[in-house]
């Protein structure tokens, strides 16, 4: 498994990056045991630096102070990890049963947490962080967490250009950060390409994350000629969410929110997997090893990032990175509609 060199940055990054919110207690809460087995197991098939990916929203911080306990029992030296940190929001207190910041996804928090981005917000949100990290592991890669949901918050053309200039100032926080050498480099990570596209015309990013875009199911030729932009102009590109939610290899949630064949749209998503399921069984591919090889293919991709709640899970992923696929079962997958048959990179 080769590092892959991220533009001008100096920085490498191995084709998995491990996603940190099964450590914030996504959906359900986890024992200390199992966020220990799932670090340690993300450290042993990944040579270093290994890379984490976590935000102050996972968990209302709850993941950052995990990880970064963790790996101080671990006694990980902090060479051989790097660490991603998305901000933007700011652990506060728990003031109710539940946390306000978004309800029903978190599980067992003893903290909230509010929005903050602005110049100030982002820098408190970086200084916080750091803090609940604890000083040996510094995040070396920032970002300014899911823009595209703030944007779309707003409530009028107003709001939305004073948003916009928030994230702009946000972004001059970070690039601050970037040149005084506090961080290594700068990124942004959305579920809506558009967003990334929009800001990468006022910001200098060194790499993106989209989630929930480019995918086996979903990848539109637009958002194809756009990471070709981005590759041609030096910035990496990471994929995330390439399952889904899980719905792709078998779960009930797509894209977060939990679905059955109820109406037109859904029974489409579920026919769409009852297809690629019977292809995968023809030509004896794991649907997940399809799905991350997929997404690794698409043009500037340098890393896929992968969470799991279950340590066992963690090899597997791994070894998704590293399979290869038969050609006629992506022949086979174009010759069906599941994937657009003029699709180039595979």
């Amino acid at each position: 498994m080769k590092h892959r060199q991220t533009g001008n940055t100096g920085v490498s990054l191995p084709p998995i990056i491990f996603g940190t919110s099964a450590l914030g207690n996504l959906y359900s809460p986890l024992s200390d045991e199992i966020k220990t087995a799932i670090v340690t197991e993300c450290l042993k098939y990944v040579p270093s630096p290994v890379v984490f990916d976590s935000a102050g929203k996972y968990g209302a911080g709850l993941a950052l102070e995990k990880l970064g306990e963790i790996l101080r029992n671990l006694e990980v030296p902090p060479g051989e990890i790097m660490i991603s940190n998305k901000l933007g929001w700011l652990r506060s207190p728990l003031k109710g049963p539940e946390p306000a910041f978004e309800r029903g996804v978190w599980a067992d928090l003893k903290n909230d947490a509010v929005q903050k981005i602005s110049y100030d917000g982002i820098m408190e949100c970086w200084e916080q962080g750091n803090e609940i990290l604890g000083a040996s592991y510094l995040p070396s890669l920032v970002s300014v967490h899911d823009p595209d949901e703030y944007l779309a918050a707003a409530y009028d053309v107003k709001d939305y250009q004073s948003r916009y200039a928030g994230i702009i100032e946000a972004y001059r926080a970070l690039s601050e950060l970037r040149s005084e050498g506090r961080v290594k480099a700068i990124g942004v990570g959305a579920k809506n390409w558009q967003t990334i596209k929009l800001l990468a015309q006022d910001i200098s990013f060194d790499w993106v994350m989209i989630a929930n875009s480019m995918t086996i199911y979903r990848h539109p030729e637009e958002l194809l000629v756009f990471m070709e932009w981005l590759h041609n102009k030096g910035i990496a590109i990471i994929n995330s969410a390439v399952f889904h939610a899980g719905f792709l290899t078998g779960g009930e949630y797509f894209d977060y929110k939990r679905i059955k064949p109820d109406n037109h749209e859904n029974r489409q998503k579920f026919r769409w997997r009852e297809e690629f399921f019977s292809v995968c069984r023809k030509h004896d591919v794991v649907p997940a090893n399809a799905c991350v090889q997929f997404a690794l293919s698409g043009p500037g991709v340098v890393s896929i990032s992968l969470n799991t709640s279950d340590p066992s899970r963690v090899r597997k992923n791994v070894e998704s990175v590293e399979c290869s696929i038969p050609e006629d079962f992506w022949r086979d997958m174009k010759g069906e509609g599941l994937i657009d048959k003029n699709y180039p990179h595979l």
